[in-house]
């Protein structure tokens, strides 16, 4: 077994979504001081490679504290699409793995942004759905979507269309991913488990893939 990370570290200067703040982390409590270290955080809730609820986006929706662990992990594929033509993900390009989503929980779709990491190309025309992409992918009822950018919508976006489609049937997302060019084109278990707070919209979360040797 082969367990892969997914995941951005969080560190101050990191990439954050526009009109965030970077986290902080700042060392309250040291050895030398009082016996023992310890860090203060302070970070938004969608920080890093994180996830959106439903409640992110829908007022009086879901918020991740009230799902049940399990929708956090599952049977996974990723999607390499690389190499479409353009930034935007047109229905055609996800039709031909109709029967395979319909043996998953989670996909994760895969454009090799996170090579940008760290880059201001990162927020700027990155791939995303189109809106009947989208909604068509949602209809598949997934626990959750992924994605290697910095969004599910287009940076400018102020309708959040892509989102709201997903979010809408209680399908969360995960945002920021890294590393999926580690994962096998065929299955593996996915985990995101998000931090356990309440009225969670959103939440950092350590994703891994979990493949079988």
């Amino acid at each position: 077994m082969e367990i892969i990370d997914l995941t951005h570290p969080i560190a101050e200067g990191m990439p954050v979504y526009t009109g965030t703040e970077p986290p902080v982390l700042k060392s309250e409590c040291t050895i030398e001081g009082i016996g023992f270290a310890e860090k203060k955080i302070t970070m938004f809730s969608h920080t890093g490679t994180h996830m959106d609820a439903p409640a992110h986006l829908i007022k009086n929706a879901k918020t991740l504290d009230k799902f049940p662990v399990s929708q956090f992990y599952g049977k996974a594929f990723m999607l390499d699409l690389r190499n479409i033509l353009g930034s935007i993900v047109e229905l055609r390009d996800l039709e031909p793995y109709e029967e395979t989503i319909r043996e998953v929980e989670f996909v994760l779709i895969y454009t090799g942004w996170s090579r940008y990491w760290g880059n201001k190309k990162y927020f700027a025309d990155y791939p995303v759905m189109s809106l009947d992409a989208a909604r068509w992918l949602a209809d598949f009822k997934l626990k959750g979507i992924g994605f290697d950018t910095i969004s599910a919508d287009k940076i400018d976006t102020v309708e959040y269309d892509v989102h709201k489609s997903f979010l809408g049937t209680s399908t969360v997302i995960i945002e920021n991913l890294t590393n999926l060019d580690l994962l096998p084109c065929t299955y593996f278990t996915f985990s995101c488990f998000p931090l356990s707070f309440e009225d969670a919209d959103g939440s950092p979360v350590r994703a891994v893939g979990i493949v079988s040797n």
